[in-house]
């Protein structure tokens, strides 16, 4: 009786090679676009600009090279101080209100519905452009026109100069902003929330915790790594408001929402002192970089309570 055998086949060394290299050009063939990209779009013009913050370029003459100018002038100039006050107060309003809201959407997804409707609906506004959202809350808000001034005279209250008034204009910005990122907000800790083991509540029930008790001892603790990351992304990028000011007030009235942003925006392509704005831009940058540091430090965001 004879017994056949199966082939035996080896890998060898080699061939193992030869796969590794393959699968290393098709990943180098898709990481390139994107690389390509950063470089070009991220990496070159932020060295660009570190160089020009020490000239005194001003795009129809050769950058000259002043060393420190820029920034000397900056520690002296009042208008960079009041536009970093400026936008460190819509940042406070912004961040604070729109992290209150979106957590709260973000329980309320959890624990009560799981409709993908009301998911999209949440996420709508941060679909539409920026411009258009402020173009559009820019109409409404009309102290003439104003559907909304409009409703407040029929309700007997005066009507209120939302983008004309110093006082109101910076938290009309801040509004209409938290109105349009807070469902994006929403949804990021939503999917911090899935993370959370439900048999964790159930406990909680079981040793007679409330909602509330259950929020503050499990949610919140649990969901720091979420909440570190969303407010490094929403504080970031709130201190870059640009175009929603640009749009509606154009920094009035009287500076009084004259946000860093802007102020760069008038200096590089109003006035063409690109060397002084890219010294700002510098600044910003730091101090970005150092908030980000801070938060991440402060929020443990590497750690998690569930390990």
């Amino acid at each position: 009786m004879s017994t056949a055998t199966a082939p035996v086949t080896t890998r060898t060394e080699g061939g193992k090679r030869r796969r590794r290299i393959g699968d290393l050009k098709i990943a180098l063939a898709f990481v390139a676009p994107a690389t390509i990209g950063f470089l070009v779009f991220y990496v070159y013009p932020t060295i660009r600009g570190f160089y020009y913050s020490f000239t005194d370029f001003k795009v129809l003459s050769e950058p000259n090279m002043v060393g420190l100018e820029n920034y000397q002038r900056m520690v002296e100039d009042p208008l960079v101080w009041n536009a970093l006050w400026v936008t460190l107060q819509y940042v406070l309003i912004n961040i604070g209100l729109q992290t209150i809201v979106a957590i709260g959407l973000a329980v309320l997804m959890h624990r009560l519905t799981k409709s993908m409707t009301i998911r999209g609906l949440l996420l709508l506004p941060y679909l539409i452009a920026n411009v258009i959202v402020a173009l559009v809350w820019f109409w409404m808000l009309d102290y003439q026109i104003g559907i909304v001034n409009v409703m407040l005279d029929w309700i007997g209250v005066d009507r209120i100069a939302f983008f004309g008034d110093s006082a109101w204009a910076l938290p009309t910005i801040a509004l209409v902003n938290v109105w349009r990122h807070m469902g994006y907000t929403a949804l990021l800790i939503f999917a911090g929330l899935q993370t959370i083991p439900p048999e964790v509540y159930e406990a909680a029930s079981i040793d007679g915790a409330g909602e509330v008790r259950s929020f503050f001892k499990i949610t919140v603790p649990l969901l720091r790594p979420v909440l570190a990351m969303v407010l490094v992304i929403t504080v970031t990028g709130s201190f870059q408001i640009f175009d929603t000011v640009s749009v509606t007030t154009q920094g009035g009235p009287v500076n009084a929402t004259r946000v860093i942003y802007y102020y760069i925006y008038e200096l590089a392509f109003v006035r063409f002192e690109f060397g002084y704005a890219s010294a700002i831009s510098v600044f910003l940058f730091v101090i970005l970089a150092a908030v980000a540091i801070a938060q991440i430090k402060m929020l443990r965001a590497g750690e998690s309570d569930l390990a």
